[in-house]
């Protein structure tokens, strides 16, 4: 295995092995990882892959992994990324299976989950912010709109987002195919 693909295995399993939350905080970390400190992978470029990791099916790390290994070195990079990125679950999660009454009863470990809680939705809103940075600064009202748009929608409605990203998507696809068409 060449050292890319060790450091990107390492990497993986560090970030799926200490982060709690779900996809979104791992998504955060692998930002912080592979854009702000090895350079892998430009900013937009993985807007652009957390966007296609939330809106396809499967756990979102597992996609965000799959996108990222890909683009580090192709098909062996995303199968070294996404077995570095579930190792994690799949231990922790068979520790808990075998103890899981133990886990159920026990107030200290309700304790650390209400506080890990907290931390998630921090991390959560620390990737909102960081990631709606990139928009906010295109200077585009038609984002901004999206942005707000999308947001109401989300808080006030109980539309499934799925369907809000099925139309984001489309709305996607038909701007950028107005845009193209003007610029011919």
């Amino acid at each position: 295995m060449n050292k890319i693909l060790l450091k990107l295995f390492l990497n993986m399993l560090y970030i799926s092995a200490l982060t709690f939350g779900g996809g979104f905080v791992i998504v955060t970390f692998m930002k912080k990882k592979f854009v702000d400190e090895l350079q892998w992978i430009q900013e937009d470029e993985m807007l652009d892959m957390v966007a296609i990791a939330q809106s396809s099916p499967g756990a979102i790390a597992v996609n965000a992994a799959i996108l990222v290994g890909h683009k580090i070195d192709g098909f062996i990079g995303m199968a070294v990324a996404v077995i570095g990125t579930i190792i994690p679950p799949m231990v922790i999660l068979t520790a808990v299976s075998f103890f899981y009454e133990s886990f159920f009863r026990n107030i200290y470990i309700s304790m650390i989950l209400k506080g890990m809680q907290a931390g998630v939705v921090a991390v959560i809103l620390d990737v909102v912010c960081e990631l709606s940075g990139r928009v906010i600064k295109g200077k585009s009202y038609f984002n901004y709109a999206m942005m707000i748009t999308v947001f109401m929608v989300t808080v006030f409605t109980e539309i499934n987002v799925v369907y809000i990203l099925l139309c984001a998507i489309v709305i996607g696809i038909v701007r950028a195919y107005v845009e193209g068409r003007r610029k011919c």
